[in-house]
């Protein structure tokens, strides 16, 4: 497996650990990780903090140049607000672990030009299945339902 879907899924799994939801993001541009993040949304009491957010927002202020050659992994398929942050910030590439356990805006992002790659990584699938299963108002939550 690809290194920066390996650094997601660390991320995930540190969220995880933390008592939040396991969702781990990195971005990564020219071949490094310029930010990387989980799901904090519990552990901060934030509203915003998906996985792909808490990578943006680690990643620091960055020239539009930069997210346009970039590219962001995630270990669960992208809902409606981190889907446009990535059509905000014109990032040009997605790499999706898993899609079954949530099928985010992927539509959306292909349609504006967003080169989507989804994997079905069974460590991703399996670590969204438990999660589901263990804290279903925790995830209910997490996705607004």
């Amino acid at each position: 497996m690809d290194q920066f879907m390996q650094a997601a899924i660390a991320e995930a799994q540190r969220g995880f650990e933390e008592g939040g939801i396991p969702i781990g993001s990195v971005l990564v541009h020219d071949g490094r990780v310029i930010g990387a993040g989980h799901n904090r949304r519990v552990q901060q009491g934030s509203s915003v903090l998906h996985g792909e957010m808490d990578a943006l927002e680690n990643a620091g202020r960055q020239a539009a140049a930069v997210y346009r050659e970039s590219t962001i992994y995630t270990t669960l398929s992208p809902c409606a607000m981190c889907s446009g942050a990535i059509l905000l910030y014109g990032i040009p590439r997605v790499v999706v672990g898993e899609n079954l356990t949530f099928m985010g805006e992927e539509s959306l992002l292909r349609s504006r030009g967003v080169d989507v790659t989804v994997l079905q990584d069974k460590e991703c699938i399996e670590l969204m299945k438990q999660f589901i299963a263990d804290k279903p108002e925790l995830w209910n939550e997490d996705i607004g339902v």
